[in-house]
């Protein structure tokens, strides 16, 4: 393999990515972007901030590449001063030889190396990967410079605050012996699985002959890195810089070194294997702020006592809130073992009541048995079944969820009308259980689309757009990038006006990405400004007084006069049918128009929707043995199988909830009009559905269904 040149600094790419990472900002969407930041961002010398910061650090990370291939992390000390840069392209250290450690193998004169700069206490961090010179390289020397090739900056995400103090001098190695192991120990296993940090090397050599090495700090709660039954870890990887340095060099080349310290001893466990990228996994889904995963198997183990001359101890109140918004195994196990049961009733018990106004009460619901959530999207709803009304039957309804889905537990928001609303409202307490399915809906919100939102929520509308907006911010705050949105929330009265104080703290949280406007039709003795931002209804005349040009995607929910309003004042201003969002549970569906929505340049055609029958159809219940001869007076497939003696489980009645949905053992239905559930292939959702003409355009010849 060719080296890089002895006394030249490792070239730097005319774009600072090399293939790996190039594919996988591809795949996060972030290529053209990353096309423009490279040359902002990572240069071939160090700003006078980094020089700066580099003098003062204690310890420094290295990655190094040993002759034969291994690449291996450490952390080397000393006392500040130890690392400083005689000029913006070299950075100076002062690190006696170390043949305890496995890393030193690797720093020799002409080596490339990655070095990671990282103050604990500040979260700060600086990185630069160059080419080791020594002026005397057979010599014993303690002295040597980094010839910059990449150096940038970092963010503080997901570093735990720490601080230290020296237990000796750190130019005196430690006195104990390296222990080898080809893998990881009961002792090596507990420092690990109570980890919540460590550091990662990894390497490529690129095209024109050069080597790239990088080394990079990884975060997470206690426990973030998993231990598999093979002998490898499983680690998250959490949002970035989407620069994918480490995970881009592992895709073109699958070596990794990674280094544990245990902080209060200062031992080190540093290790040497192979990585492997997952891009695609149900473990992503269920591990919170995970966006990827990867693996390490180890093939070389090296622990090393007293390795470090210093001690940190953890500041009070110093997790990361980056660490805070990610996930655990513990968590995403449950979240697994839930995805089975998807399609069945299961319990769950409230924990918390909240009278969130006058008329308007939360209950918080966490599973009650074993399993964990399912995720769901902002702005679904929840089907649930309890027990209501005189003499008591069991009655289904849905429930839009106003939790987000990084809350950790389902919280829906009910208005006090009907049997079931006022059952829950008067009779529920924490304790109780209720059954619930997997949340469904396709009213939902993407945070990562740069179109600005407007969401605008009337009444106990309020739900799905509360969820919305916790999920924009929560996902601005994890990735730094929150989708810009104004929120307009409107009520009759203050006293009627639920979220309030939640929606402003959240608002304020978004650092100005978020505009909250309250309305309040009746503002009876309110304070203006103090209580509400504007009296009246939301109109368009509204909207414009508080939106500045531009293009936006609306969100509605609402009574059905108030979004009907809303979206033809919208179309009327030529905002494209594609544009407005809009919850249409229940009555309150929308009549639209397409005429200028924006399509797609092609689509394929769409096949022919089936036609309802004309003439009777003969309909079989399978798992009943009963039977009914269905006819265009009959009604729906649910009326139908009620008339029959039968009680199908339904929540709405209008194709809006799905719990309804049946399998068709054989023939096939139709719709008057296209539900908003969608199922798949082979169901139905009867509450709306008929049997299918048939080639005739009559009836069919028979239809079975499985109930």
């Amino acid at each position: 393999m060719s080296q890089p040149s002895p006394l030249a600094p490792t070239q730097v790419p005319p774009l600072p990515w090399h293939a790996g990472e190039r594919t996988l900002q591809e795949r996060a969407g972030v290529a053209r972007k990353m096309e423009e930041l490279g040359a902002r961002f990572v240069r071939d010398h160090m700003p006078e901030q980094h020089r700066q910061f580099f003098a003062q650090l204690p310890v420094v990370v290295l990655g190094a590449v040993d002759p034969d291939g291994d690449v291996w992390a450490t952390l080397r000390a000393g006392r500040p001063g130890f690392l400083h840069s005689p000029h913006d392209k070299a950075l100076a250290a002062r690190l006696p030889r170390e043949a305890a450690d496995p890393a030193e193998r690797g720093m020799e004169h002409g080596d490339a190396v990655g070095l990671l700069g990282i103050d604990l206490l500040t979260r700060r961090r600086n990185r630069l990967n160059g080419t080791i010179r020594r002026d005397a390289p057979a010599a014993d020397t303690a002295v040597f410079e980094i010839m910059v090739g990449q150096s940038f900056g970092n963010c503080p995400q997901y570093i735990q605050q720490r601080n230290y103090a020296f237990t000796r001098d750190p130019a005196a190695p430690g006195a104990a012996q390296p222990q080898r192991m080809s893998g990881l120990d009961a002792r090596a296993r507990a420092l690990v699985a109570g980890a919540d940090t460590f550091f990662v090397a990894s390497y490529v050599d690129l095209p024109d002959g050069t080597r790239q090495v990088d080394v990079s700090h990884r975060g997470g709660k206690p426990g973030f890195v998993r231990l598999d039954e093979d002998g490898g870890m499983t680690i998250p990887d959490f949002s970035g810089n989407l620069f994918f340095n480490t995970l881009g060099n592992f895709m073109a080349n699958p070596r990794a070194g990674l280094v544990f310290a245990d902080f209060a001893s200062g031992e080190l466990l540093q290790m040497t294997g192979s990585a492997q990228v997952i891009l695609d996994s149900p473990e992503i889904a269920a591990f919170q702020g995970a966006e990827r995963l990867w693996r390490f198997m180890p093939a070389s183990v090296v622990r090393r006592e007293d390795a470090l001359p210093l001690r940190w101890t953890p500041e009070p109140e110093g997790t990361s809130p980056s660490v805070e918004l990610t996930g655990d195994w513990r968590e995403a196990a449950e979240r697994l073992r839930a995805r089975p049961l998807a399609d069945t009733w299961r319990p769950f018990r409230v924990t918390r009541l909240v009278e969130e106004s006058m008329g308007i009460r939360s209950l918080h619901l966490e599973p009650a048995d074993g399993a964990g959530l399912l995720p769901h999207h902002a702005g679904q709803y929840l089907p649930i079944r309890v027990t209501a009304g005189s003499p008591p039957a069991p009655a289904i309804r849905t429930y839009t969820l106003s939790s987000a889905p990084a809350d950790g537990v389902y919280r829906i928001s009910i208005k006090r009308e009907g049997t079931v609303s006022q059952h829950l409202h008067d009779h529920v307490k924490v304790g109780d259980i209720v059954q619930a399915r997997a949340p469904a809906g396709t009213f939902t919100i993407d945070a990562a689309a740069p179109r600005p939102a407007v969401l605008l929520a009337a009444g106990i509308g309020v739900t799905p757009m509360l969820a919305m907006l916790r999920h924009l911010v929560h996902e601005g705050l994890r990735t730094r990038r929150t989708r810009p949105a104004y929120f307009f929330h409107a009520a009759r009265t203050l006293p009627e006006r639920a979220f309030a104080r939640e929606l402003g703290a959240l608002a304020d949280s978004a650092q100005g990405a978020v505009q909250y406007v309250r309305v309040l039709s009746d503002p009876r003795d309110a304070e203006p400004q103090q209580d509400f931002d504007e009296a009246g209804r939301i109109d368009i005349a509204m909207l414009q007084r508080h939106l500045p040009f531009g293009d936006y995607d609306f969100y509605l929910c609402g009574p059905g006069p108030f979004m009907q309003s809303l979206y033809d004042g919208l179309r009327a201003l030529n905002v494209a049918d594609d544009r407005i969002h809009a919850e249409a549970f229940g009555p309150a569906a929308l009549r639209r128009r397409r005429d200028n929505a924006a399509q797609p340049a092609a689509q394929p055609a769409a096949a022919p929707a089936a036609r309802p029958a004309t003439a009777p159809v003969p309909v079989v219940f399978t798992r009943s043995g009963k039977e009914a001869r269905w006819s265009p007076a009959a009604g729906s497939l649910l009326e139908l199988a009620e008339q029959r003696g039968l009680a199908p489980e339904f929540g709405c009645r209008n194709g809006s909830c799905g719990t309804c949905r049946t399998r068709i053992v054989q023939g096939a239905v139709a719709y008057a009009g296209t539900p908003e559930f969608e199922v798949s292939d082979g169901e139905a959702l009867i509450c709306c559905a008929v049997p299918a003409a048939g080639d005739e355009g009559t009836g069919s010849m028979s239809l079975q269904l499985d109930l």
